[in-house]
């Protein structure tokens, strides 16, 4: 979503292509693991991490400091557009790839990206395998007994073949790493489908959050009026997170008990809020991470020293050095007078059940408060 308001009028052409030949790309694939079958029996991943949350959580910045740590594989935005056969455009694309400029993402955060920047795509793959969760106005979360052995095979000889694609200097990288905001109505599924598996969900104060949520939304809405490829391109690698196509995750049922609440307000933002960390702490498991987004911004060192003892990273010194990364986000400033009272203590009250749950702060004494946020 990125680079799609960049792209060319052949770039376009390409990648509508490919958005159209989903299903073909499945059975390619079946040939792409007979071709490479050597190379992918030999690949044994273990412990994967999946680093998951509500947008605007810091889950990209996160993306990328993990992927410098270079233990792990994951998906660059050179694996556009054919994701579902990435060995084959890997060849494919190498006789004409070209040397990219890094841009400033589309969120206009800051955050700076281009063609071997980490992203998130493994949700075409959700998105092939399950179109019964996606509605049309929202998303169903995924059901822990759920069973699919054919999406589960396929995803795992997927996360192989990217872990083979990011191999350096003959070493490949055994452990995969995945940012995916939609995983958040998945995590039980995930924990049972990959036992080893180590989950991230990053947070922040409320009301800053969804105010952030509210802005991005708004600001897509306006992308995807003025620009219906880029409306698609979102769409198509399932990022369902804003804009036109927004369908949040129907947690609960929150969706339909406030079918007249207008995404365009920060009330529709705050209460997705609380219903997804809700659901998060109602459904947490052992292998699941909170880590606090607000700590994370105001003391870096401490709260990455944290995040890579948990993740059993080889270098924590290292990864410690990539503080200097961090920022704290822009502070919005609220009205919250049109905000019922109900919500607000329950999302304070949630909030405080997140901090004092979270691996990077070791006690919370309250500071943490909506003033403050």
């Amino acid at each position: 979503m990125d680079f799609a308001n960049n792209y060319s009028a052949l770039d376009r052409l390409v990648h509508n292509i490919a958005f159209s030949s989903r299903g073909a790309q499945i059975g390619l694939s079946a040939l792409e693991d007979k071709v490479y079958a050597r190379q992918l029996d030999a690949i044994n991943p273990h412990k994967p991490v999946f680093v998951t949350a509500l947008p605007r959580a810091g889950t990209t910045l996160l993306l990328e400091m993990l992927e410098r740590s270079g233990q792990f594989g994951v998906h660059l935005y050179r694996d556009m557009p054919l994701l579902l056969t990435p060995i084959f455009w890997s060849k494919v694309s190498a006789s004409f790839r070209r040397e990219d400029t890094p841009r400033e993402r589309a969120h206009g955060d800051g955050m700076m990206v281009s063609v071997e920047s980490p992203e998130a795509f493994e949700e075409t793959i959700w998105v092939e395998f399950w179109k019964e969760q996606y509605q049309a106005r929202s998303v169903k979360p995924w059901h822990p007994k759920f069973k699919h052995a054919e999406f589960e095979r396929f995803f795992n000889n997927h996360i192989k073949k990217i872990l083979l694609l990011r191999q350096t200097n003959g070493v490949t990288p055994m452990r995969y790493l995945s940012k995916n905001n939609m995983n958040i109505g998945r995590i039980e599924y995930i924990c049972k489908a990959f036992p080893e598996a180590q989950i991230v969900v990053p947070f922040r104060g409320p009301l800053q959050h969804a105010a952030s949520l509210l802005k991005q939304h708004l600001g897509f809405l306006k992308l995807h009026h003025d620009d219906a490829f880029a409306k698609r391109y979102m769409r198509e690698i399932g990022h369902y997170d804003f804009g036109q196509n927004l369908k949040p995750i129907n947690f609960n049922g929150w969706v339909d008990n406030y079918s007249t609440l207008s995404p365009d307000t920060l009330e529709f933002w705050l209460r997705y809020w609380f219903e997804a960390y809700r659901y998060i702490l109602d459904h947490k498991q052992a292998n699941v991470a909170l880590f606090c987004f607000d700590s994370f911004s105001r003391k870096p060192d401490s709260s990455l020293r944290a995040l890579a003892t948990y993740l059993q990273l080889p270098d924590i010194e290292s990864f410690v050095a990539l503080s200097g990364r961090v920022t704290e986000p822009k502070t919005h400033n609220i009205d919250t007078s049109a905000l019922p009272d109900e919500l607000m203590n329950a999302t304070q009250a949630l909030f405080e059940r997140l901090n004092a749950g979270a691996i990077n702060l070791v006690s919370q004494s309250g500071a943490n408060s909506f003033s403050e946020q």
